[in-house]
């Protein structure tokens, strides 16, 4: 009997999943409207459907790797638990204070984003840890036991706990929760030491009340889904993705949901990753653009960028400080509005304008024929010839090019005085330029040149506007993987089991006890190696990653820096400051100021092996892209002025060798590339459509 392996990637607008058996690389695909009320019900029915196609029951399936959008949802609509914060005398503020900046300064109506915890709920308590962790005031466990009565009298369903530099000293901070806990054991509780053990007060305090906030509602969602895989008879193992790339159990996942913010587009810059190394192309931009985002990252050296620095529920989704702070490791990507659901309209100026906001799944674009009547980009790339209306999702959804072209040209063409293609190539293109603005500004930021890295293109609406994307950046090639439209649920697969863990001791470089240090990352790794263990790794598979957060002495912020592994000794010292020089230059493209370093935090990364994911593809191919053509579409080239007849290929007939160049559309089931004029096609041995812009 076969033991699959499954990956399920709760979008906006679909819910995507690879079914695989890993002893023989055969792989199914499928993909369901997400169900926004109930998203566990998606879930069920698109895994359902994938087990019914190859003759398998969910007892034959022994791994599933899970991601979702829930935690993001949940803060931004506000719909988590009814949440106090208890901090230390004089800090109840700090939240709502922040770093006392202004994110625009010319902005007179600028609006700061709004603390989970509204004012009468933050209580401080009295006590007081100095920043050598040693105590000032002992905590008052007599005020913390009666206050116990009046947060519950208050309706207060959980807890975070953030004291002064407890980061240094977690005992006020754990003797606090024991005493909460022993008088209202249904109150849930997190401590910043346990969620965010590093320095910086206002990002841990903000983390820490996110992580209590969500905490319920993921365990609810979790379990639920669980319920109904064991319904379906599924008895194997369960994983959720973290922000960071790697995976961790059900309990890891409930007790930090805060680290699943963005699991779901961190699983596909994993792919990418995967993809790149595979074609040997180690650095590119992951460019993955669903039904209601498009997200964007950069892969380095074969590996995601990874931040600590993140924020959720900006109130201007490009201004840095306009959403609340969150101190987790996650893979570092931007994230905007432009999907296939976003939708376009005319705004106050007569100008085009599309998104962010989305039809989503429900009632979706115009052309799904589910009640929407707001032109969006899938109705555009429709009307333009891009997309097959009887072969959408392989011919399991038609799409109705009657009522898109009805409302692209009462909504945008009309009110503009445009002809209706005119109208629908301006949508089409006002949604690459927001993308192509935002990749350029997140790889420039990186100290990446956007013209010098190829784009890994997937996504169930990437594939049809990478190139014009990759056009408007100077982009080299494009990278297109077979199965494109669900290529994050291939990065589920292919992440490890792993953890983050941190700790905060502030030093300069030059008076570092390297024997303490040594201790403190050893420590970090013993955790994590128990955590691994726990969750049913190898410990002879293990392997550890050391980094040090580094700056020169005087500086407001900091880069992460590789450590050596072993015992460190004075003797690493310089080896450190190098690490720490070729970073910033490789960052900045010069060096700072004849001055000292320091480290502010220590990090270490448990991960346990990358699992073997190999597919297998056995559908009739040929390297003649003649035999490939299933017919002819007139599709929209301004180039060649206009509507032009265009070749369709199928992706599944195309082998390893096949060449062909554009104008050409390539359509399987999940998705279809658009290739422009002139451009030079090839699959390549791994099955990825390579394209060289002209």
């Amino acid at each position: 009997m076969s033991s699959f392996h499954v990956g399920i990637d709760i979008g906006g607008t679909f819910t995507d999943l690879i079914l695989v058996d890993p002893t023989t690389g055969v792989f199914v695909l499928g993909k369901e409207l997400t169900t926004p009320n109930d998203p566990s019900r998606a879930v069920q029915t698109v895994l359902a459907d994938a087990l019914q196609r190859i003759g398998a029951s969910a007892a034959d399936v022994a791994r599933i790797v899970h991601g979702t959008t829930l935690v993001t949802n949940a803060v931004i609509e506000r719909r988590g638990a009814h949440t106090a914060l208890l901090t230390s005398t004089g800090f109840r503020d700090s939240i709502e204070i922040g770093r006392e900046n202004r994110y625009d300064l010319y902005d007179l109506m600028l609006e700061n984003p709004r603390p989970l915890v509204p004012r009468h709920l933050r209580v401080e308590i009295p006590q007081r840890t100095l920043a050598d962790g040693t105590t000032l005031q002992p905590l008052d466990e007599v005020f913390v036991a009666r206050l116990t009565t009046e947060l519950t009298d208050a309706g207060v369903e959980a807890i975070a706990i953030c004291f002064l530099h407890s980061f240094t000293n977690p005992h006020d901070e754990q003797r606090t929760r024991d005493i909460l806990k022993a008088a209202a054991p249904q109150i849930r509780v997190s401590i910043s030491s346990d969620v965010n053990p590093e320095i910086r007060e206002f990002e841990r305090a903000s983390t820490t009340i996110l992580n209590v906030y969500v905490q319920e509602r993921v365990e609810h969602y979790l379990h639920e889904l669980e319920g109904r895989l064991r319904d379906m008879g599924f008895a194997g193992r369960f994983y959720m993705m973290l922000s960071s790339g790697g995976i961790a159990t059900i309990d890891t996942a409930v007790q930090f949901p805060v680290r699943l913010l963005e699991s779901g587009p961190a699983a596909g810059a994993l792919a990418a990753a995967r993809y790149g190394h595979q074609s040997s192309i180690d650095s590119l931009i992951s460019f993955d653009m669903g039904g209601t985002t498009a997200k964007i990252a950069v892969v380095d050296d074969g590996r995601p960028l990874i931040t600590h620095d993140f924020e959720v529920d900006r109130r201007y989704r490009f201004k840095k400080g306009s959403g609340l702070p969150v101190r987790i490791p996650v893979i570092e990507m931007i994230e905007i509005g432009t999907g296939g659901g976003s939708i376009a309209r005319i705004d106050a100026l007569s100008l085009l304008k599309v998104g962010p906001d989305s039809a989503g799944s429900a009632p979706g674009p115009v052309c799904y024929g589910r009640g929407g009547d707001q032109p969006t980009v899938t109705d555009a790339d429709l009307l333009l010839g891009y997309l097959d209306p009887e072969f959408f999702l392989g011919g399991r959804m038609a799409l109705d090019l009657i009522g898109a072209t009805a409302a692209i040209e009462r909504r945008i063409a009309q009110p503009l005085g445009v002809s209706i293609a005119e109208a629908a190539w301006g949508i089409h293109q006002v949604a690459n330029e927001a993308m192509a603005n935002a990749a350029r500004v997140h790889t420039l930021e990186r100290g990446r040149d956007p013209r010098r890295l190829p784009i890994f293109a997937f996504g169930g609406a990437g594939p049809v506007h990478a190139f014009r994307i990759a056009q408007a950046l100077g982009a080299p090639s494009l990278l297109f993987p077979l199965g494109a439209g669900v290529m994050s649920t291939v990065g589920f697969l292919s992440a490890p089991l792993a953890f983050d863990f941190v700790r905060s001791w502030r030093r300069p470089l030059d008076e570092i006890d390297f024997s303490h240090a040594s201790a403190l990352l050893q420590e970090m790794e013993v955790q994590g190696e128990r955590v691994l263990v726990q969750s049913g790794v190898d410990p002879a598979q293990i392997t550890h990653r050391r980094e040090a957060d580094m700056r020169y002495i005087g500086q407001g912020h900091e880069i992460r820096v590789p450590l050596p592994a072993g015992e460190l000794t004075t003797a690493h010292a310089m080896d450190v400051a190098a690490a720490f020089r070729n970073t910033y230059q490789r960052l900045y493209e010069r060096l700072g100021p004849p001055v000292g370093l320091e480290i502010l935090n220590w990090r270490v990364t448990s991960s346990g092996p990358d699992p073997r994911l190999m597919l297998r593809f056995d559908a009739p191919m040929t390297t003649h892209a003649d035999d490939a053509v299933r017919g002819r579409r007139n599709a929209y080239f301004p180039e060649l002025g206009g509507f032009t007849s265009t070749p369709v290929y199928d992706r599944y007939r195309l082998a390893p060798g096949t060449h062909f160049t554009g104008p050409a559309i390539v359509e399987e089931r999940e998705s279809t590339v658009i290739v422009g004029p002139h451009a030079e096609c090839e699959i390549d041995a791994h099955w990825n459509l390579r394209v060289q812009l002209p």
